[in-house]
This record gives C-alpha cells, sequence and structure tokens, in this order.
C-alpha cells in the first residue's frame, strides 16, 4: 500500500481513537482501515497501536510517528496546494479548540459560517475551559484567552477582553455598592473557578496593583451558573467583559469598580502548521480574525 495512505489511516484512527471513527473519517470500510494499520505496523517492525474492547491509544514509538506523520501530510497537502494554486478552495477535515461561552457565542457562528463558505469542508469543535495542547490533541486552530507563553505556535492577536466585576441591581439597592476592593469580603460573592480559579483576586495595574483575599459564598465550575446567580440578585462575581456583554446591555447587571480593573487579556487565534498555513486553515483564520476585531464585545476600551 501507499505509505501516504497508511499514515493518513494511522492518523485518522489515532486522532478518532477507534477504528471504526477513523474508517467513517476517510469513508472507509473497518476491516480495510484494520488492515492497513497491520500493513504499517508490519513496514515498520514496531507497534503503534495499543487495542482493547474500549479504546484504541498510541504507544510510545506510536505517538512519535503520528506526531511525524500529520506534519508529513501537512507538508504533502502544502505541495499539493502550491501545484494548484493560492486559490485552491478549501477542503477537507478542521479541527477548532476554544473557552466553552467564547466558543458558543464567537467561534460556532464564525463556523457555520465557514462551512456555508466552503462545502467541501467538516469541522469538528472543542469548547473546553482548559489550556488544549494542539499538537497533542490533533487539533488544527484554537482560540485562547490570556497572554501566551513561550511556543511554535503561530499566533494572532484579534482583540482583548477585561475582567470585571458585575452584580444586579436588585442587589446594589439592598446591599449598597463597594467603592473599593476592599469592601468586597462584606458582599456575597459569586465565584467562576473558570474565572478566578484562586480566591485571591487580583485589582489595579502596574505599580498599583494589589489584591483582596474573598471568601465566596457561592463557587460554580462555569460562567453561565455565575451569571445567573448574578442575574438572580443573588450576589458580586467576577467574569471576562464579553460573558456579561448582553446582560449590560440589557440592564440586567452592572460593572463595579471600573477603575480598579486588571490589565486586559489578549485574544489570539492560533495555529501549528509551519512555513505555509494550508488553504483550509488560512481560510478560517482570516474568517474568524475578520470577525472578532470587527466585533465591539473584542475591542471595548471602556
Amino acid at each position: 500500500m501507499d505509505r501516504l495512505h497508511l499514515m493518513t489511516v494511522f492518523v485518522a484512527v489515532a486522532e478518532e481513537e477507534s477504528f471504526a471513527g477513523g474508517a467513517r473519517r476517510l469513508g472507509m470500510s473497518p476491516p480495510a482501515t484494520t488492515r492497513a494499520i497491520a500493513a504499517l505496523e508490519d513496514r515498520l517492525g514496531v507497534k503503534l497501536l495499543n487495542r482493547t474492547t474500549r479504546f484504541v491509544r498510541t504507544t510510545e514509538a506510536g505517538q512519535r510517528y503520528l506526531d511525524d506523520a500529520r506534519r508529513i501530510i501537512g507538508e504533502a497537502d502544502e505541495a499539493d496546494e502550491a501545484a494548484a494554486g493560492v486559490n485552491a478552495e478549501p477542503r477537507g477535515h478542521l479541527a477548532v479548540t476554544a473557552p466553552v461561552l467564547f466558543g458558543k457565542l464567537f467561534v460556532l457562528p464564525g463556523i457555520v459560517d465557514y462551512l456555508q463558505r466552503y462545502p467541501a469542508m467538516e469541522v469538528s469543535a472543542l469548547f473546553l475551559d482548559r489550556v488544549v495542547n494542539l499538537l497533542e490533541e490533533g487539533l488544527d486552530v484554537g482560540v485562547r484567552i490570556g497572554e501566551l507563553p513561550d511556543s511554535s505556535m503561530k499566533a494572532i492577536r484579534v482583540g482583548a477582553v477585561r475582567r470585571v466585576l458585575c452584580a444586579a441591581p436588585g442587589y446594589l439597592e439592598r446591599q449598597g455598592t463597594p467603592a473599593t476592593p476592599a469592601e468586597l469580603p462584606g458582599h456575597a460573592l459569586i465565584s467562576a473557578s473558570a474565572v478566578s480559579p484562586t480566591h485571591e483576586w487580583k485589582f489595579g495595574q502596574g505599580i498599583e496593583q494589589s489584591s483582596v483575599r474573598v471568601k465566596p459564598r457561592l463557587t460554580v465550575s462555569n460562567n453561565d451558573a455565575a451569571i445567573e446567580a448574578a442575574r438572580q440578585g443573588f450576589g458580586i462575581t467576577r467574569l471576562l467583559s464579553y460573558q456579561i456583554a448582553a446582560s449590560l446591555a440589557s440592564g440586567e447587571l452592572k460593572l463595579l469598580l471600573r477603575e480598579w480593573e486588571p490589565e486586559p487579556l489578549p485574544i489570539h487565534v492560533l495555529h501549528r502548521e509551519g512555513r505555509h498555513a494550508s488553504a483550509k486553515i488560512r481560510a478560517f483564520i482570516d474568517l474568524m480574525a475578520d470577525r472578532l476585531r470587527g466585533d465591539p464585545a473584542m475591542n471595548d476600551p471602556s
């Protein structure tokens, strides 16, 4: 069998963690997928996958081969696109990741737009409130909020959001509005662990930075729950500005302690391709960058 074909089958099975899933992705039969993996392991003389009745996982040698196979397939795709011309129509499969609420509000509409523009494309979206390693998890593009660590990823800045305090007008009428961060421990606080993983909230910028030790009365694991509790008038919560833009516009929530806000957090679109991004990735990044840069929630300096 063709070596590049065998690599493609291996990558599909490894990323789907399933022979049946890899077969579906490639439009092959499961027996043909199994034969291809067996032929590849025979050719290399090494076991690439551990198989059980419940899952398929790469071996240590298989993980190294997976990284190399992805790179080689990517370079082959680049060569094909270069021969076809820079205006080649995006086609194939794209895997994208973003934080849960950000993905729902901003990335998913971009994905739908992308799929409508390019009917030969398929997209898998992984929305998680944790830092995802694109290379290890077989993803093509990620949207990241916050400062970026040094890495080999290509990053395009598309905006910024603020870490803000908010509460419902009804709560503030009953309990009063804090004038300084030092007054927060006297209020009912709601902590969203995805935004404030510790109970020490930082305020201010540069040499004016300070922190306040808080003891939330309610701690929730996702931002939607914190927003809902604040809207119901339970207390004060700390979120990212884009997450409550609709509630601020409707008057359900009000911002607090604006002059003590920390530095805004940058938003980047990341991809892991090298010299030249493929047409499918280039088209998606261009589309998402245009959408995000044009959205007031990503570029609100006030």
